[in-house]
């Protein structure tokens, strides 16, 4: 049963991602795009800075929990570095890792803004 959770919590979160990366682009999926944001940005700044980890996911910590049971050791603290060491094979930087990871949803930001004031801007 662990390893179906594991499973299902790699699966959700890798589609979480990426809807925080690409969900801008279509405009029925805009506005659920800006609640990911805002539920990433709150775990990570705010749960973040309560916990003492800026960058903080929860999903990361749930599923990390489900490893350790599954007898998974040396986990990485990046849900992101994980996936990429496990798809490429190649020890990443975890300093790296998390850059490119800020960058992600910096950009996932960016966008969501300028499709919200495009949006904007077109209606009268």
């Amino acid at each position: 049963m662990l390893q179906l959770y594991d499973i299902g919590f790699t699966v959700f979160h890798s589609a979480f991602i990426l809807f925080v990366l690409l969900g801008w682009i279509h405009p029925k999926t805009q506005r659920v795009h800006q609640v990911a944001l805002l539920i990433t940005l709150v775990a990570w700044l705010l749960i973040g800075w309560y916990v003492g980890t800026i960058g903080y996911c929860p999903l990361t910590d749930w599923q990390w929990d489900i490893k350790r049971q599954l007898g998974e050791r040396n986990l990485p603290s990046s849900f992101t570095e994980y996936v990429a060491e496990k798809l490429i094979g190649i020890d990443f930087n975890k300093t790296y890792v998390d850059i490119a990871t800020a960058a992600g949803l910096a950009f996932g930001v960016i966008m969501a803004i300028i499709k919200y004031f495009q949006g904007r801007i077109a209606r009268p």
